[in-house]
């Protein structure tokens, strides 16, 4: 059987604060990599990889003052999400972005809403636990 996280149970915070209104979480981990190439033929026979970055979004309901204020700053933070189960026992996985800086945000409103903020961001490397 899976294990099924919820939204509703799960709790972001960015150095030690709360995000109030999350949405939603997203992440990709992004490793450079170069192939090399066989002399005289068109496959590779091996891989090199390089730099490896964590590339991620956050959603948030409206706005997020303390994400802006790191944006407008340029300022380093740590982010550290704990995911929970829906129901049965408390089981939780702990993910811990290393090193993150906010590099951009986006605002939209809709006429059937209310407005969402996404602010992009990158991290040294992300921890489970």
């Amino acid at each position: 059987m899976p294990t099924v996280f919820s939204a509703n149970r799960s709790s972001i915070l960015v150095d030690g604060e709360a995000v109030e209104g999350l949405q939603s979480l997203a992440f990709r981990v992004v490793t450079e990599r170069e192939d090399i190439r066989a002399i005289g033929s068109n496959e590779r026979v091996d891989v090199i990889f390089g730099l490896r970055t964590v590339q991620g979004e956050m959603v948030i309901r409206s706005a997020s003052f303390k994400l802006d204020t790191l944006l407008q700053n340029r300022a380093k933070f740590q982010l550290v999400s704990s995911l929970k189960r829906t129901e049965g026992n408390e089981e939780t996985r702990t993910l811990s972005f290393d090193d993150c800086f906010v590099e951009g945000k986006s605002f939209q409103l809709d006429a059937h809403g209310s407005g969402v903020t996404t602010y992009a961001f990158t991290a040294t490397r992300v921890r489970e636990e």
